[in-house]
């Protein structure tokens, strides 16, 4: 009975709903815990993170427990809100952001003994480059640091680099942590573009090369519609369906990771984790919003 925990920032989220408004929640781990707790059948997914005394914080709990999401070891801040972004697609369902989040709550994360102490309680523990760029730098290193012991006592780490600039002081800073974090990590979700705009490589050949060098064979490369290669080269390649209808991209590499993950937790083969991250992914672009209805019609 695997025990995911999954770390990070969950926001409200504002988006265009016909001529006003709808409020949801999102964040990328947050999105990814949903759709892991969804996909997979037994175990426990949860979710660490710091949200404030707010009625949009408080939503945001309700959300996720209606979600079946453990939320006991989500602290709330006083003094701080849940940050809030608002997200727009064009046509081919691209989206552009604007952001609230410089105060968040989950910016408080890792400041405190208890958020560590949440962490042993998990056998795999999920992260992501937006995690450690939220951070001070004092707690990114403590945390690291944390998860690297953590894995000497068999826990084992999944991270995503979910490369965002704009979170990072300036770029060299960013490839030094995520760099630091792909050599603690068990089972690798990152996706081509973040990892050829932050560490130069040309194509997703040379990704791979690069990532495999680094001892990585669990996971896989995204590759959005081209679809996912295995980290392990010793899985055939796969041809895998384009999705048919593209509304909204928010949570794709999300999506992929949770019906990835908890395959992988529930014993499956890579080339299934792959197959199911994919198929689940291709549903959620096909609608609006990262946490969207997953059933199928």
């Amino acid at each position: 009975m695997t025990r995911i925990l999954c770390t990070g920032e969950a926001m409200a989220e504002i988006r265009r709903d016909g001529p006003g408004y709808a409020v949801g929640f999102a964040g990328d781990t947050f999105n990814t815990a949903v759709y892991c707790r969804r996909s997979m059948q037994g175990g426990s997914v949860g979710y660490l993170t710091r949200v404030g005394t707010d009625p949009l914080s408080a939503g945001f709990l309700a959300l996720a427990s209606r979600e079946q999401i453990d939320v006991s070891r989500i602290h709330r801040e006083p003094t701080h809100n849940i940050g809030i972004y608002t997200v727009q697609t064009d046509d081919r369902g691209e989206r552009s952001f604007a952001y609230w989040r410089d105060t968040s709550a989950a910016r408080q994360l890792f400041r405190h003994p208890d958020d560590f102490a949440a962490l042993d309680t998990a056998d795999l523990l999920y992260l992501s480059g937006i995690t450690l760029a939220i951070l001070t730098p004092d707690a990114r290193t403590a945390l690291l640091d944390r998860l690297s012991s953590l894995r000497k006592t068999g826990k084992q780490i999944a991270f995503d680099s979910n490369y965002r600039p704009r979170l990072w002081p300036d770029a060299e800073t960013a490839r030094q942590v995520i760099a630091r974090a792909w050599t603690l990590t068990d089972v690798a979700l990152p996706s081509v573009d973040d990892e050829m705009a932050l560490f130069g490589d040309p194509d997703d050949a040379a990704v791979l090369r690069r990532l495999r060098g680094l001892g990585l064979r669990q996971g896989a490369l995204k590759r959005g519609s081209q679809g996912p290669v295995a980290l392990d080269p010793d899985v055939p390649l796969s041809t895998f369906p384009r999705a048919e209808h593209v509304v909204d991209t928010t949570a794709a590499g999300d999506s992929f990771n949770g019906a990835f993950l908890a395959a992988w937790a529930m014993g499956k083969d890579t080339a299934a984790c792959l197959a199911a991250g994919h198929a689940l992914a291709r549903i959620v672009v096909s609608r609006p919003g990262a946490i969207v209805d997953t059933a199928v019609n």
